[in-house]
């Protein structure tokens, strides 16, 4: 039986490239460009927004606060009036990109781990690469992409954006199939 630990280095070989691969994807690639755009007269709704001071944290406007006052004539004349939308709003400042490089190269770590422990339970010391890589890549794809299309289907993302990024999810995936393929243990 083989044990997740003995599988330390194609899990972190995996975060590793994937972090690198996905960093030439947003940095070097224009694919992402298009996911957002600016809102129309940006400065003015700056400056109108600007006085709320509305701390970080994700809002829906209208907000109903519960399924009977979404029912409420007042609710329903506000839809109708617009706009209507979900605001993510973030601190004040530049990105934390130092943060969310870090927490990117710990989740590719935690898919990378629960693709070993799928495969651990179903593979066998000295499997052939390809079958490492069907199921380490499986996995893989699962969690790098199939929770994806909820941001489209309950939050209007655009689905282009979503399969940008299931598309970014397939690559992720063959890359930590081909590692765990290469680096599985032999018989």
């Amino acid at each position: 039986m083989i044990s997740i630990a003995s599988l330390w280095l194609p899990i972190l070989l995996s975060a590793v490239a994937v972090f690198i691969v996905s960093s030439i994807i947003h940095m070097l690639l224009p694919y992402h460009r298009s996911n957002l755009s600016a809102v129309p007269d940006e400065q003015n709704f700056r400056d109108t927004v600007r006085p709320l001071q509305i701390p970080a944290g994700e809002y829906m406007f209208p907000y109903a606060g519960s399924p009977k006052n979404m029912e409420s004539e007042e609710y329903q004349q506000k839809l109708k009036e617009g706009p209507v939308g979900i605001l993510v709003s973030l601190p004040n400042g530049p990105w934390p990109m130092g943060k969310s490089l870090v927490q990117w190269f710990i989740y590719s770590l935690v898919v990378g781990i629960f693709a070993a422990y799928i495969a651990v339970q179903s593979l066998q010391v000295g499997a052939n690469y390809l079958a490492v890589m069907q199921m380490v890549g499986a996995s893989a794809f699962a969690g790098y992409a199939l929770s994806l299309p909820q941001n489209s289907i309950w939050y209007f993302r655009a689905w282009s954006t979503t399969a940008k990024f299931i598309f970014d999810g397939i690559i992720y995936a063959l890359l930590t199939g081909g590692i765990f393929g290469w680096l599985w243990p032999a018989a």
